[in-house]
């Protein structure tokens, strides 16, 4: 039992602590951008300083966008590896006395014993409200925009709406893939566990 509530508190330490890094990747990705957009309105005042600065800066912070995406599908898995650990004790707990069936019952729990909030509303939606969904989605953007720039240097102003269309293009086209990306990464993740923890409730 002593081995068990170690385990337990070492559980809950984990999941805290892939929320926080989740949490503080996703705010230097956006105060890395925030900073960059700032700097870049500074240079628009001169058109020969605004495009080798934009073709510097926008191309650094969508790198850095897909190794916090990258980092936060891992956190978001491991989180979820720590829960069903912990749904594990639980349901040790339960097995201890009558009364433990209560204080200790799955509905009581949370996620995999009993339905996430997320689940509800359906699979996609709860792939597309991930930390690593919000952050995808902002760094397509920022990738757009960085096509739509582009094309608008090499095309001319006179094909500025072929720019957008291409920007707009390319940000869908990322989104898209993230998403195949995520959602292969928790499955690999979920064929890899082992047969006899509790199944997830849907």
């Amino acid at each position: 039992m002593s081995a068990l509530v170690t385990e337990h508190f070492t559980l809950q330490s984990a999941a805290s602590a892939t929320v926080s890094e989740a949490a503080a990747r996703a705010s230097l990705y956006v105060f890395s951008l925030s900073n960059s957009l700032v700097a870049m309105g500074f240079a628009s005042r001169s058109p020969e300083t605004f495009r080798p600065f934009a073709a510097a800066v926008l191309p650094a912070v969508f790198v850095l966008g897909l190794f916090t995406i990258i980092r936060l599908v891992d956190t978001g898995i491991q989180n979820q590896q720590f829960l069903r650990g912990i749904a594990r004790i639980r349901g040790y707990y339960r097995t201890l006395t009558p009364e433990a069936a209560v204080y200790f019952s799955a509905e009581s729990g949370r996620w995999p014993e009993a339905s996430a909030p997320a689940i509800w509303s359906g699979t996609l939606v709860a792939f597309l409200t991930t930390a690593a969904s919000m952050i995808a989605f902002i760094n397509g953007i920022v990738a757009g925009t960085g096509v739509t720039l582009l094309a608008y240097s090499l095309l001319g102003a006179d094909r500025i709406g072929f720019a957008v269309c291409l920007g707009v293009g390319a940000t869908v086209v990322l989104m898209a893939v993230f998403l195949v990306y995520q959602r292969w990464r928790y499955r690999s993740a979920e064929a890899a566990r082992p047969r006899e923890e509790p199944e997830p409730r849907h």
